[in-house]
């Protein structure tokens, strides 16, 4: 039965590295300790008790830890995300009647609306507020 154990702890880690959340690395532990038991008892409900209480008590007492020492912001922000906060230049005036307006930032061209349905002049700067949809929210500077 150690066999078994063996292999789902494998497994376990194979999924943690596609998936990298660092939530299956501890069923993969759970999975390790059941293996040793299994060297000791032959039951095979006992095994999966520990392996199910293991993996519990890892999962609850080390993530908050891991929590806090992995930082927060660790992410890229991309796509339409990164655009946000960032500074453009209007290249077709935006008009909330019309529902038109363009801004460029670096060398993205993004259709654009005011956040206060204001109009805003061709080459005024403004800031992306968000992303809505298709369409870059923003504010003039």
């Amino acid at each position: 039965m150690w066999k078994l154990w063996l292999v789902l702890s494998g497994l376990f880690l194979i999924i943690e590295i596609i998936n990298v959340s660092f939530l299956i690395f501890w069923f993969s532990l759970g999975a390790l300790l059941a293996m040793i038991v299994s060297f000791f008892i032959d039951n095979v409900f006992i095994q999966a008790a520990v392996f199910l209480v293991a993996s519990t008590i890892l999962l609850f007492a080390t993530r908050p830890v891991v929590n806090k020492i992995l930082p927060k912001d660790s992410f890229i922000r991309t796509n339409s995300a990164s655009a946000e906060g960032k500074i453009g230049l209007v290249i077709k005036k935006i008009d909330p009647m019309s529902g038109s307006g363009q801004i460029k930032i670096g060398t993205e061209v993004w259709s654009a609306k005011s956040e206060d349905e204001s109009v805003i002049e061709e080459n005024s700067k403004v800031e992306v507020i968000k992303i809505d949809g298709v369409k870059a929210v923003v504010k003039k500077i």
